[in-house]
């Protein structure tokens, strides 16, 4: 067996125009592609070829002989938690239980947006922007970021979104702008529903 490249979700022009076909063909087509290479190269004739992405990402994190092995598996499997964050039917603002939550633990929809936008923009050099369940208090929301290619994989905290704020992500359509990259994200981009069904999934 072997990792391959998951398809995207939609269209490449389908999130335009506030991310473009080319965006997409150079992240997904390209950045995304060479991790998948590149675990397979890693892994190639061992066990580790078998084994189930986020297993293997747990198992080669903080391990100085995996360092290649956990940076490509994590990429490959936040890249596909990423396409699934966005979408052309993406809505302005979370629904029903997600909703009640976020104005229980952040004050309101709009604080939150503040704080993703705050967390994704001060992360420095490349990493993620997460909208994560921390079930280990009371199921509260909270907004973590990760560096480079780390995710939160803490027993208890659940990833219901995020945001990819490497360069690439946004550079063609916002140059240097990240934190109007993240606005476009939040306003625009976001498929609620995804998060919902992470949410219902605890």
């Amino acid at each position: 067996m072997s990792f391959s490249l998951p398809p995207l979700p939609y269209k490449l022009d389908a999130l335009e125009p506030h991310m473009s076909a080319e965006t997409l063909e150079y992240h997904h087509g390209k950045h995304h592609k060479t991790y998948v290479d590149n675990l397979n190269k890693l892994t190639e004739g061992s066990e580790k070829a078998d084994m189930d992405l986020m297993d293997l990402i747990k198992l080669s994190k903080g391990n100085s002989e995996m360092v290649g092995i956990f940076n490509n598996a994590a990429q490959i499997w936040n890249h596909t938690f990423y396409w699934n964050t966005m979408g052309p039917q993406g809505k302005n603002a979370p629904n029903g239980k997600l909703k009640d939550l976020m104005e229980r633990d952040f004050g309101s929809y709009e604080q939150f947006q503040e704080t993703f936008v705050n967390a994704g923009a001060t992360q420095f050099g490349s990493g993620y922007a997460w909208l994560v369940l921390n079930t280990k208090k009371d199921g509260k929301l909270e907004v973590l970021k990760t560096g480079n290619a780390d995710l939160p994989t803490e027993e208890g905290i659940v990833p219901l979104m995020t945001c990819d704020v490497w360069e690439h992500a946004y550079y063609i359509d916002h140059r240097n702008r990240r934190p109007d990259y993240l606005k476009v994200f939040l306003n625009e981009l976001v498929n609620w529903e995804f998060a919902e069904e992470n949410l219902r999934s605890v």
